[in-house]
């Protein structure tokens, strides 16, 4: 069979993401596989697997992420990457970024059918840590492949429970030797199901990625004084819980003053000690993001975030401070890889929906270093980070298809 007329084998494919499914069970029907809990160790384990049961080089590097390398005909070209995550989030879906960990896996094994050796090697990654649910903030591994976060600063994210990132790699056996990053890579590929609406309601099954919004997170600490609540008086009270509070309604003001331009401002998170009752809390920490389409309109919502900072501080009667900041999105995906999605979708005879990203993606960070291109994939009313997150394989399998023939053009093109 030409190159051209290959195509993945469904039920093979779904067979893998219904296997992924048993692994790490949460609320019915989803999953809540954490970062380097017990569930993503057997996760990576089935992975790992897999992959080299289809004759893979598996590394893995010393933030966690595990690469699995198919030779090409010229080894010494740098790599073409394809990946996600297997991670989801305390309340996450069954699909995710984990249907685009398992389209990589399904496009070398079909590569391994037909007997076709591609130019350039192929490799597939599944980054840790992306959903940042238990390690604050996302994207951290695929940040430090990027050469935006150093190793020691990943390795140092810590846990609710005080689980240092690190500390968990080694102790679910996935703290790697290899070096992370600083090496050429010829592309980046990520499928991912939309985690939006668009193209299930529109009934297209492949969309093209141009861009993705612009996005501001912040971590902010309050401190404040523990007292009693019920003598100590008002006008002394210094609860880092309602300063906490005041700024997040303060964010969430800011993102319904944007709401009618597609801007989104999220207090994601808080969390106080001792948080009990009967008592003050002394110290509090708030994760929030601001995300817009237009780039200046997202500065100007986390702008309008730290100016916020100082009335909730003074109104309760604290001290805030940013502790850290990140940003991601724009104008960052390649055009000429971008357009090889489309040439293949348009030979497939798939119709496609230009979208942008609204969701961060390890994606965003390779685009730092490599031509980078993203697929969307339909789920279901775009619920998505939720356990009722649903797609069907019929839904799945044009993207995949359409992911495997840009790839293999990518990978077997002439030139250095």
């Amino acid at each position: 069979m030409s190159s051209s007329r290959l195509r993945i084998d469904p039920d093979r494919f779904w067979m893998t993401v219904e296997r992924s499914a048993e692994i790490g069970a949460g609320r019915e029907g989803g999953l809540s596989r954490m970062a380097l809990t017990e569930p993503d160790r057997e996760m990576r384990d089935q992975f790992v697997s897999w992959c080299r049961e289809a004759g893979l080089e598996v590394t893995v590097d010393q933030v966690g992420s595990i690469f699995a390398r198919r030779r090409g005909q010229d080894d010494s070209l740098p790599p073409v990457l394809v990946g996600s995550h297997l991670d989801t989030q305390f309340n996450g879906g069954r699909f995710d970024g984990i249907v685009g960990v398992l389209a990589g896996l399904e496009i070398v094994r079909t590569l391994n059918d037909a007997g076709h050796v591609t130019r350039r090697p192929i490799e597939i990654v599944n980054w840790t840590n992306e959903e940042g649910g238990r390690f604050p903030p996302p994207m951290t591994a695929s940040g430090a492949f990027a050469d935006v976060y150093s190793v020691d600063w990943v390795h140092a994210r810590q846990a609710d429970d005080g689980a240092t990132l690190g500390a968990e790699l080694e102790r679910i056996g996935y703290r790697g030797v290899a070096e992370v990053g600083g090496r050429p890579v010829d592309a980046y590929f990520e499928l991912h199901i939309e985690q939006g609406p668009e193209l299930d309601a529109a009934g297209i099954d492949v969309g093209i990625v141009t861009h993705g919004y612009k996005s501001h997170g912040l971590r902010v600490e309050i401190t404040g004084e523990t007292a009693h609540a019920g003598p100590w008086p008002m006008e002394k009270r210094r609860n880092a819980l309602v300063g906490a509070a005041r700024l997040c309604v303060a964010v969430d003001d800011i993102g319904w003053r944007y709401a009618a331009t597609g801007g989104k401002a999220t207090a994601a998170r808080l969390v106080a000690w001792p948080n009990k009752a009967g008592i003050l809390s002394d110290w509090a920490e708030v994760i929030c993001d601001v995300r817009h389409d237009d780039p200046e309109s997202a500065a100007a919502m986390a702008e309008a975030v730290r100016k916020a900072l100082p009335d909730a501080a003074t109104a309760a009667q604290v001290e805030m401070r940013i502790v850290e900041e990140w940003e991601w999105g724009g104008a960052i995906f390649d055009e000429a890889l971008v357009g090889s999605l489309r040439n293949a979708a348009a030979a497939l005879g798939q119709r496609t929906l230009d979208l942008p990203s609204q969701a961060g993606h390890d994606a965003y960070f390779l685009a730092r270093i490599c031509p980078t291109a993203m697929i969307f994939t339909p789920c279901r009313d775009g619920i998505t980070h939720n356990n009722n997150e649903f797609t069907t394989r019929d839904r799945q399998v044009p993207g995949v298809d359409v992911l495997l023939q840009a790839v293999l053009a990518r990978a077997d093109r002439a030139g250095p």
